[in-house]
């Protein structure tokens, strides 16, 4: 059943926030299944771009630009992952001056139909996502994950004291009981969803039930809050400079990133690096400029220093994937820099990137 009502229309009084010059629009074509957000920011086309190519690229497989309709591949279920993933709305929200933050809201279809709420954050002076981890001192990041964790485990445990005061409990309470009793508490800053209000960030932990137990459950997502202010030993200069409106930009992680470069000084290219692990591993995705057709990475991020697999094709005989480059490269700064081998010939290519 399609989610007609936002989950986030629940939780905050939403509203157009302070950048009069920027607009979203829906990207077309529109359709009943389909209603992805497009921004417009002429006052920084740049920002503009590195917005939507991200969006696109990160929801959507879809690079801006080339052919086909958008919503093909995730309406049709021919994405890496499958699943038939449906668009059903988006709000922006109110924020501090150089933020947007876009709520988003759709269903997922694999075994089984799943909606889902979904924030994106975005640095209007850059363009770029903001990472939650880049918004905290590196000290301080356990302990606001703490902060968040015990929130948590107070409203589910909470809730598990009024279930447990039922001296008769049905059937169904003792499922409540054991699936709450069970439930992840331990979340971190990696994998939270998060999304910025005009005075607050709130945070929004996963539920305790799995599809099959939802029924069950009737507490669902978490939302956590704090006002700005009760944050300030934690944030990061980042940080910081983000919320009091500074257009002083800090230096941040290589997170969700667009790099623009070429391959052997000639064939000019486009990255978007993924969120990196805790375990370093991370994947992206690049295209060239000439043809937009994604191409896949899986590596490892160690040391500022990038070990990357470009696979070619899914061996059945092997029943593994055959590479078709190898890349080591470098961070310097705002640059990669390494080589792209070419894993048949074993020649080696240049890699030249830039961040956008």
């Amino acid at each position: 059943m399609k989610k007609k009502i936002l989950f986030f229309l629940l939780i905050s009084g939403l509203s157009f926030s302070q950048q009069k010059n920027l607009k979203i629009t829906d990207l077309q074509p529109k359709s009943e299944d389909f209603a992805f957000p497009k921004v417009s920011y002429p006052e920084k086309p740049f920002v503009e771009n590195k917005i939507n190519t991200f969006l696109q690229v990160d929801q959507l497989v879809y690079i801006p630009g080339s052919a086909g309709s958008p919503s093909q591949l995730v309406s049709t279920g021919k994405t890496s992952y499958s699943n038939y993933v449906y668009f059903y709305g988006w709000e922006k929200l109110k924020t501090p001056k150089n933020i947007l933050s876009i709520a988003i809201t759709g269903e997922a279809s694999g075994a089984y139909p799943e909606g889902f709420d979904s924030w994106k954050n975005f640095d209007l002076r850059t363009g770029n996502l903001i990472n939650a981890k880049d918004l905290f001192h590196p000290n301080s990041k356990k302990t606001v994950e703490s902060l968040i964790q015990k929130s948590v485990r107070k409203e589910v445990n909470d809730f598990l004291t009024e279930l447990k005061s039922d001296k008769n409990p049905s059937e169904e309470v003792l499922d409540q009981i054991a699936m709450y009793e069970d439930c992840f508490t331990d979340f971190t800053l990696d994998g939270i969803e998060y999304y910025f209000a005009e005075d607050k960030i709130r945070f929004i932990a996963g539920r305790c039930s799995n599809h099959a137990m939802r029924a069950l459950d009737d507490l669902g997502s978490h939302v956590v809050e704090f006002p700005y202010k009760n944050l300030g030993k934690y944030w990061s200069s980042y940080a910081k400079n983000l919320l009091s409106d500074s257009e002083k930009i800090d230096k941040t992680s290589i997170n969700n990133k667009l790099y623009k470069g070429k391959i052997d000084g000639k064939y000019p290219i486009t990255v978007l690096i993924n969120s990196i692990n805790e375990d370093d591993s991370f994947s992206a995705s690049y295209w060239y400029d000439k043809n937009k057709k994604l191409i896949n990475w899986r590596g490892e991020f160690v040391h500022d220093h990038l070990s990357i697999t470009e696979d070619d094709y899914y061996s059945e005989e092997l029943k593994q994937w055959v590479p078709r480059a190898l890349i080591e490269a470098d961070l310097k700064g705002n640059k990669i820099i390494g080589t792209w081998q070419d894993y048949k010939t074993k020649k080696y290519l240049k890699l030249e990137l830039e961040e956008l």
